[in-house]
């Protein structure tokens, strides 16, 4: 990165450097693996610029049916422009299938599908350790207005239609995903941070027997290997979706 721009954040797999632009930010994807709260780390070469590429191609789709994301555009294969916002301190996570903490948490078995998406907000805050949170903790904190988490429930729906039928497309089952908003210099609520195998659960529907075949994140947290191969066959078959239609 050109040392006129200033370091303004550094994430576990992204730095944010200001921009000519002060309403812009530049984002450059990392290529560490982190996982269990940066508990287990490891570098991969390429995966910064797969899960760069792989974002900005899933905003652009979120965009055209007019989600109000904090994507511009890409600079290189590793850095995308985007709008600059104030983040709100809370992860959505959606889940389609019951897999992961859901089933350590309750008595769901993993792998079934759930008759209605379900919406589980975490407080983003490493030193708690990212707690699930209650609207009423939202509210009883200040972190935003109930008018404005309804906002973005609704819109965390609605990106789940759009993605969840996307995916099928190109033969992938999204079972659960992350999302991250904030605020734009007017004050709009914006999708922000990213939209790749990092921050959601992928799997193989081209598989031909019951074994799930993980595509994304669950590789590196379970030690399966094949990282890099998993990442770059997402990105491959949504530029030939793309590319034919």
């Amino acid at each position: 990165m050109n040392n006129k721009y200033e370091l303004i954040y550094e994430g576990k797999a992204k730095k944010v450097f200001t921009h000519d632009d002060l309403d812009k930010v530049k984002i450059e994807f990392k290529d560490d693996a982190t996982a269990f709260n940066a508990l287990k780390k490891e570098k991969f070469e390429g995966k910064g610029k797969l899960n760069c590429l792989i974002s900005s191609r899933i905003f652009e789709i979120l965009i055209k049916s007019n989600i109000p994301t904090h994507f511009v555009q890409l600079e290189n294969e590793n850095i995308m422009i985007a709008k600059k916002i104030r983040v709100i301190p809370l992860e959505i996570v959606l889940r389609n299938t019951a897999y992961g903490s859901l089933c350590k948490q309750t008595t769901i078995k993993p792998g079934t599908s759930l008759s209605k998406p379900l919406i589980d907000i975490y407080l983003k805050n490493d030193e708690l350790n990212d707690p699930l949170i209650t609207k009423d903790r939202i509210e009883l904190m200040n972190v935003l207005s109930s008018h404005d988490l309804e906002l973005i429930i609704n819109l965390t729906l609605k990106i789940n239609v759009i993605l969840k039928s996307f995916f099928e497309n190109i033969q992938l089952k999204l079972v659960d995903f992350k999302l991250e908003f904030g605020y734009d210099t007017r004050n709009n609520i914006l999708l922000a941070d990213e939209i790749s195998p990092d921050n959601c659960r992928l799997w193989d529907l081209s598989q031909n027997n019951d074994t799930i075949l993980s595509l994304d994140k669950d590789r590196f947290r379970n030690d399966l290997g094949g990282l890099i191969e998993a990442y770059s066959e997402i990105l491959r078959r949504i530029n030939n979706f793309l590319k034919t239609n």
